[in-house]
């Protein structure tokens, strides 16, 4: 299993890559929310060689704008993995399942050439999710559980087993060249 985390603006520009492959760095969030620390997280990420990844907060409504948004934001190098996060919002809220695959769809359409995956806790795949599509894979949270042990049938790319002291994962690749390949690096 190969390691990584994700950081947002509640982690430090300079968090420690050690022993890590990738990491994900939140990009944005609904139509107006971008991480003031986006470019100083991905400059890390990059200098330490890792895979980076970012994602997007997902908000009901507005997918398309949404969408645009995140693209828009988020620093687009060949290699890169984008992922929207879908959960319960601040107020309470969530996106539908039909507006979780109409965002994942067109961020594919927008970013042909990167891998978009779904981010979810085992909760919401277990109970929210109705159609299973992850787009290029699952990045699935189950903190009750060993790393590279969820507790879902599903196929999954990346397991966040834990948020103690920050959220740790774990991507199922035979070695840091495949998440690569995959990843189109």
């Amino acid at each position: 299993m190969l390691r990584g985390i994700d950081v947002s603006s509640y982690q430090s520009s300079s968090y420690d890559t050690d022993g890590l492959s990738f990491v994900f760095v939140k990009a944005t969030e609904g139509r107006s929310y971008v991480n003031p620390k986006l470019a100083a997280q991905t400059k890390r990420g990059r200098d330490a060689g890792l895979v980076v990844g970012f994602y997007h907060f997902l908000w009901p409504g507005n997918l398309t704008e949404q969408a645009e948004y995140f693209v828009a934001k988020a620093p687009e190098r060949r290699g890169d993995i984008l992922a929207v996060d879908w959960e319960t919002t601040g107020d309470g809220s969530h996106a539908s399942n039909s507006e979780k695959d109409r965002f994942i769809r067109k961020v594919k359409e927008l970013r042909p050439h990167h891998k978009v995956v779904l981010y979810c806790n085992r909760h919401f795949w277990l109970n929210h999710d109705t159609t299973s599509y992850a787009g290029d894979g699952l990045w699935i949270a189950d903190y009750a559980t060993t790393a590279g042990k969820p507790r879902i049938k599903a196929d999954w790319r990346f397991h966040q087993y834990t948020d103690d002291p920050l959220d740790k994962n774990v991507a199922d690749f035979s070695g840091e060249s495949a998440l690569r390949e995959w990843a189109g690096a």
